[in-house]
Order: C-alpha cells, then sequence, then structure tokens
C-alpha cells in the first residue's frame, strides 16, 4: 500500500460516529430497505452488530459480513447515502477545514467502512485521496453490492492495527475515534495518545481505556495546540441553568457543545465558574453577585431583566439578552442571540450593549476589546497592533454612554505578549479572544 509522505506527526481518524455524526452502514441500510416489509427488524440487526463490533464484544470480521449480507444496496442507493452523510459531517469537524487544509500530508482517514462513500465526503474537508484507508465493495454487472475485498487488512479483526504496521509511519501518532478497533491501536503500541471521541456517542468500554475523552474536534485541536476554529472549546464553557427554562432552548446549547449545569438558584459558587448563564425572570442574579462573575460572558434571561442587572452587567462587561414578551413561540430568541454573540461577537438585540453585527472574516483572528466609554481606546488598542506588525482586515468600534466595544479582525497568529498588552490597555473591562 501507499503511504503519505513522511512527517513528524500524523493525525489517524475514524470516520462512522467520529468525523460524520451518524454510521453509514447503518443509514445506507435505511436508504436500501426503506420498501422492504421487514425492514424495521433488519435496521435493529445490522445496528446491533454494528455496536457490537465497536463496543469490542463481537468481531469487526464477523460484523462486517453480516451487516454487508443484510444492506440489499447497489449503487443508486450509494448516491442518496453521499448525498445524507455530507449534511451529517459532526459539527466540530465542519467548522475545522482550517486545521485540514493546514495539516492535509498529516491526516489520514483510516475506517472499517468504504471508500465508495468515505472519499467524496472527506475529500471536500482537503483530505488527500491517498490518505484514506477504507474497504472496497464488490459489485455485480448491474451494480448490486454482492462483497467486499477481503484481502484489505480494514474488512479484518484488528484491521486498523495491521495497516498501521505495514505502513510503519514515522513520528507521532495520534488516534481520534469512538469504537474498540481505534483503542486497538493504542492497545499495541503504535500510536502515541488515543482520543475517545464523543461529540455523536460515548462507548464506556472505549472511552475508560482513552488517554483523553474529547467531547469535540474543537477539544483535540485544543490540548494540542493545533490550529482550529474557535479559541476555546465549548465544552470547557460551563453554561449554569437557574429557573424555569425551556428545555429545547438548552438542548440547542448542548447541541452546540455547552457544558449544562442545572441549579435550582443562583449560588454565588456555581456563579463564579460559569461562562454562561440561562436564567428565567423571578431567577435573575443580583447585581453585587455579579462582582465575582469573573468567568461570565453572557446572561439569557427569558423574562425582562432589571434595569440594575443591566448597568453592573456593562460595568463587568457581560453582556445580556433578555425577552420581555417571553412568546412561547419563540424558544430559541434567548440561545440564538447568546451563541451568536459567542460565535462571532454579534451584540444584535442586547439590552445593556451597543449594537454591532460583524460579518464573519474568513482567514483571520477576531479579538474582542470592552472598555469604558473613554476618548482615545481605539488608537491605543491599534498601537498594540502596529508596534508588532500586525495587519488589520476589519475593525469595528460601537459606543454607549457606559461602554465601548471594539471588534478587530487581524490576519496574522501573535504571541501572548500582544493579548497581554490588549488586557492592560487603561479602562479596559474585559478582553476576549473569539477566534
Amino acid at each position: 500500500m501507499s503511504q503519505p509522505e513522511k512527517t513528524e506527526q500524523y493525525f489517524i481518524i475514524d470516520f462512522d460516529s467520529t468525523f460524520t455524526q451518524v454510521e453509514a452502514l447503518d443509514e445506507l441500510a435505511r436508504i436500501s430497505l426503506k420498501n422492504h416489509p421487514d425492514r424495521e427488524d433488519i435496521y435493529k440487526k445490522i445496528e446491533d452488530l454494528t455496536n457490537a463490533s465497536m463496543e469490542g464484544r463481537l468481531s469487526f470480521t464477523e460484523s462486517l459480513q453480516q451487516r454487508v449480507k443484510l444492506l440489499c444496496a447497489n449503487r443508486d442507493h450509494l448516491k442518496q447515502l453521499i448525498t445524507h452523510l455530507k449534511k451529517k459531517v459532526s459539527t466540530s469537524f465542519s467548522r475545522n477545514t482550517v486545521f485540514f487544509k493546514k495539516h492535509q500530508d498529516e491526516v489520514l482517514i483510516v475506517s472499517g467502512g468504504f471508500k465508495e462513500f468515505i472519499t467524496p465526503v472527506v475529500t471536500e474537508y482537503h483530505i488527500k485521496k491517498e490518505n484514506i484507508y477504507a474497504n472496497t465493495f464488490v459489485f455485480d454487472d448491474e451494480g448490486n453490492i454482492v462483497g467486499y475485498d477481503k484481502d484489505n487488512p480494514l474488512s479484518q479483526e484488528g484491521g486498523k492495527v495491521k495497516l498501521l504496521r505495514e505502513m510503519n509511519l514515522q513520528g507521532d501518532i495520534y488516534g481520534i475515534g469512538d469504537g474498540y478497533s481505534d483503542f486497538q491501536l493504542k492497545e499495541s503500541g503504535i500510536i502515541k495518545k488515543f482520543f475517545a471521541f464523543t461529540e455523536n456517542i460515548e462507548r464506556k468500554s472505549v472511552a475508560e481505556k482513552a488517554d483523553h475523552i474529547t467531547p469535540s474536534f474543537d477539544e483535540f485541536l485544543y490540548i494540542n495546540k493545533l490550529p482550529r476554529a474557535i479559541s476555546y472549546p465549548k465544552n470547557r464553557i460551563k453554561c449554569l441553568v437557574a429557573g424555569n427554562v425551556d428545555e429545547e432552548a438548552l438542548a440547542q446549547m448542548k447541541r452546540e457543545g455547552y457544558n449544562i449545569r442545572h441549579h435550582n438558584h443562583i449560588d454565588d459558587k456555581y456563579l463564579e465558574e460559569a461562562g454562561v448563564l440561562f436564567c428565567d425572570e423571578n431567577t435573575q442574579p443580583t447585581a453585587e453577585q455579579l462582582q465575582n462573575a469573573g468567568r461570565l460572558k453572557v446572561i439569557g434571561c427569558f423574562g425582562k431583566v432589571s434595569r440594575k442587572l443591566a448597568e453592573a452587567g456593562g460595568e463587568k462587561g457581560i453582556i445580556i439578552f433578555d425577552d420581555p414578551k417571553q412568546n412561547p413561540h419563540n424558544v430559541d430568541f434567548i440561545p440564538r442571540r447568546v451563541m451568536a454573540f459567542m460565535n462571532e461577537g454579534k451584540t444584535h438585540m442586547s439590552c445593556n450593549f451597543p449594537e454591532l453585527q460583524p460579518p464573519r472574516v474568513n482567514n483571520a483572528h477576531r479579538l474582542i476589546h470592552i472598555h469604558k466609554n473613554v476618548p482615545g481606546i481605539l488608537a491605543k488598542i491599534n498601537e498594540v497592533f502596529a508596534n508588532h506588525n500586525i495587519n488589520i482586515v476589519g475593525e469595528f468600534l460601537v459606543t454607549n454612554p457606559q461602554i465601548g466595544y471594539v471588534i478587530t479582525d487581524v490576519n496574522a497568529g501573535y504571541d501572548t505578549h500582544v493579548l497581554n498588552e490588549l488586557k492592560a490597555i487603561e479602562h479596559t473591562i474585559k478582553f476576549r479572544l473569539l477566534y
């Protein structure tokens, strides 16, 4: 087998339930057996076989043989599957194309799935065809799937281990996946670290043996100091929920990856740890409680916020979104506003920050500077960038009587000295690196 050009590190990434949110063979069965009278029973058999293999309870070879026999699929079904899978790429993978572009020689997709559906999906993320290792189907003259290449090591038990041994890659190898076959790479001693990927499914028998559990690809990139779309993984940001908050609103935050913590009231200890607070009108924090909430960036109130809280939030650089009308048919109003601020820095419809809806700038870093509304701050910010020869590609300043809010997009990397100098500017309330 051909192997990529040698580099100092490699990233071995699984496909099913890792790069994508789903198990592709399970999804193919739902397409190919849509009109079969016993489809529900067959779906269940295929899912059970998948899980038994992924959890190490059944050999991969036995599982694969039985699943392919049950499929009754053809090339047309595969075309439908590919369209479906392109919409099911895991959220944290889809937003990190910058990593795949910069490390395309080092990223390998290694999967017990099939190239026929994997290649069209992952090549859209700068992953090279020659770096995709997977099984291949065997078709009859009419395009029906009748089997697979049994000589491919990935069709056999311990196939990933066999393949990596054949390839004999030189350097540090990191494995990312959700299944037992991914853990086997660590168990064999071939890879340096195994990261159990749990964004889509957590298999306890695999996760408990991992070097690190990574609830998102952002977490993996953050730990290893690699290029990423967001500076700080959402799973590390605690979202404190107090009072009567709609479950669908919380479901949106969970899907985004936030670490949700429920409490009946706003305890000072929990508020100090929170990056996001969701509360109802009757469970608002006091202005005094905000004084020690050093990590808190945003409050989403399902109801009307008091004027005193809005002012106290502004003084601490905490943006607040409220919903005085409490429209029951618009439960996503608050989470949408909160996520738009956390992801892009947008302050649209805030009750205490000046209005700003900046467009996203690709291939740039975004920094947020919140300060007291006094003259000359923007000049000082730009002076820091000029002193470090950092080019500004976009800059936005808005103010209200209380605070000034600046978003700066720069097209170059920066060291900690730049960040420390921006934080040290007189009258700075809060500084944040967005992405």
